[in-house]
């Protein structure tokens, strides 16, 4: 598990091989990742929006943006967290994400930036 703590708020990130299958007679590889979001701090916190970086090993980095997180904006109260599972596909069996939520403080409506570790994706075939 990779984490990283960024003005109080804890971003721990687990990864998973899905599996491959075709798509466009094309090999995909499919991976699976969940990330808790855990509210260290002592104020209430919502999460925005979200900038991801994608880097796929045969492919040029890739770059996302959106809002919330798979359709949600999290309020997060202190000592609580939020977690959710979302997945990425790639055309090769080795790549890597990284990125940044947006977020806001509810006391006083600061927003600042919470950065998200950079995870990898390895299919067990691909790794000596």
């Amino acid at each position: 598990m990779i984490t990283q703590v960024t003005k109080g708020i804890k971003i721990s990130v687990q990864t998973s091989f899905e599996g491959t299958f075709f798509k466009n007679y094309k090999m995909h590889y499919a991976f699976g990742y969940t990330i808790t979001i855990e509210n260290q701090s002592k104020d209430a916190v919502q999460l925005t929006s979200r900038h991801w970086k994608i880097y796929d090993s045969l492919n040029e980095m890739e770059t996302l943006d959106g809002e919330g997180v798979i359709g949600k904006k999290p309020v997060i109260q202190p000592g609580d967290s939020h977690t959710y599972n979302s997945g990425c596909l790639l055309t090769s069996p080795i790549g890597a994400m990284k990125g940044h939520y947006n977020m806001s403080r509810l006391s006083n409506s600061d927003k600042f930036r919470v950065y998200i570790p950079t995870f990898k994706f390895n299919a067990p075939f691909a790794l000596n």
